[in-house]
């Protein structure tokens, strides 16, 4: 792709980084930026500047936050005995969607997957273990996502939590094999969170 700027080459170049965007997509949108008035970039320049510098992650479940602790962990109407595990924010707002689930989060920041080199030790797994041991906790959820990944990592959580012999439930599998949970309808997920079934039941004797 010729350019007839420098400065818009690199401006393409730097979107196009972006997941899911080419060079056409992201010429596109430096051209659509460039049609706005200058107050309007600088407001779209700053957002992405103090998103970066200033986002802070929940010291208690490791959401995305404002604050030290998320507002979800410090709302006096959420069920802070009942624990909905999930692999990252995105599948925080998929729930939140559902308007069917009033407990709070632990988000993992991933799945373990061998073949990416992820292991138990690169996520939020004995975080979540040292809370069920030193506050109270009536019920684990284990929302993840119906994949390969998602399933072994339902198996590590088990064998981590059983020991403090609380209920471990996992979603109803609404959900098809291989299907990610950020892109369930908001109807199959709140029943499959309302309909929520004991874990062990579901591992193969």
């Amino acid at each position: 792709m010729n350019f007839s700027s420098k400065l818009l080459e690199d401006a393409v170049n730097e979107f196009s980084k972006l997941p899911g965007v080419g060079q056409k997509t992201a010429l596109r949108l430096v051209l659509h930026l460039l049609g706005k008035e200058q107050e309007e970039v600088d407001i779209f320049g700053q957002s992405v500047i103090r998103l970066r510098r200033e986002i802070k992650h929940c010291t208690i479940c490791h959401n995305i936050s404002d604050h030290t602790v998320c507002e979800i962990c410090t709302s006096q109407k959420r069920d802070k005995e009942i624990i909905c595990v999930v692999e990252d924010t995105r599948d925080v707002m998929a729930v939140e969607n559902t308007s069917q689930y009033f407990g709070v989060y632990h988000v993992l920041g991933g799945l373990i997957s061998p073949m990416d080199g992820i292991g138990p030790s690169d996520l939020y797994i004995d975080s979540l273990v040292q809370r069920v041991a030193t506050t109270p906790v009536k019920e684990v959820i284990l929302a993840l996502s119906a994949t390969m990944e998602g399933d072994t990592t339902l198996f590590y959580l088990y064998k981590r939590l059983k020991e403090f012999q609380i209920p471990i439930t996992t979603i109803a599998r609404g959900i098809a094999f291989g299907g990610e949970l950020e892109y369930a309808d908001e109807i199959t997920l709140g029943r499959s969170i309302v309909t929520r079934v004991p874990y062990v039941n579901s591992i193969i004797k």
